[in-house]
């Protein structure tokens, strides 16, 4: 069982000195550091983390900002960690803590949100689409031949004439002039 703690800041001109020594002042026994934007998802250190990350271990951040840019992103990761049979820890989040039965509590409440805001995402997208085709608005990609090119493809096709030499006329693929109906 180890403590393992975290600190990131944006760019070079910050400090990570703070974030240190609040970590040191958690026991923590290594601390992975990095300076780096937390909307990049290609975090060396924070992934070095993740793959030492073993059961009974806690993760330690001064602020769930530190760790995660966004909820989805945090629940992602908080997931890995409990997969990982792991705990997780904010400093100054004091609800955010998976060692104790109220942050687990929380993070559940948390959890269940973000998944009822994706369903309703995904419900007004659904309704926005069926009013956009009660419109008449056509979605999906734009055909690549005309009402005319597709007429007159038809034709050469019902008259026998190769695939592949049709298509190549068009500058589309055999398989786009095989599904015209």
């Amino acid at each position: 069982m180890a403590v393992y703690g975290y600190a990131r800041v944006s760019t070079d001109g910050q400090s990570l000195s703070a974030q240190l020594a609040e970590l040191k002042a958690a026991k923590c026994e290594k601390i992975f550091q990095e300076k780096i934007s937390g909307a990049r998802s290609d975090r060396k250190q924070l992934a070095r983390l993740m793959a030492v990350l073993a059961k009974g271990d806690v993760l330690v951040v001064t602020r769930l900002d530190r760790l995660a840019r966004s909820t989805r992103d945090l629940l992602n990761l908080l997931g890995t960690i409990g997969e990982k049979g792991a705990g997780f820890k904010s400093l100054r989040d004091t609800w955010a803590d998976t060692t104790t039965a109220h942050g687990r509590l929380m993070l559940t409440v948390l959890g269940g949100l973000a998944e009822f805001e994706r369903e309703l995402i995904r419900t007004r997208t659904g309704e926005g689409r069926e009013r956009a085709k009660a419109r008449g608005v056509i979605l999906g990609r734009k055909p690549k031949l005309t009402g005319h090119q597709r007429r007159e493809a038809i034709a050469r096709r019902e008259a026998g004439e190769v695939l592949t030499d049709i298509a190549r006329s068009y500058n589309v693929s055999h398989s786009t002039i095989s599904r015209l109906s």
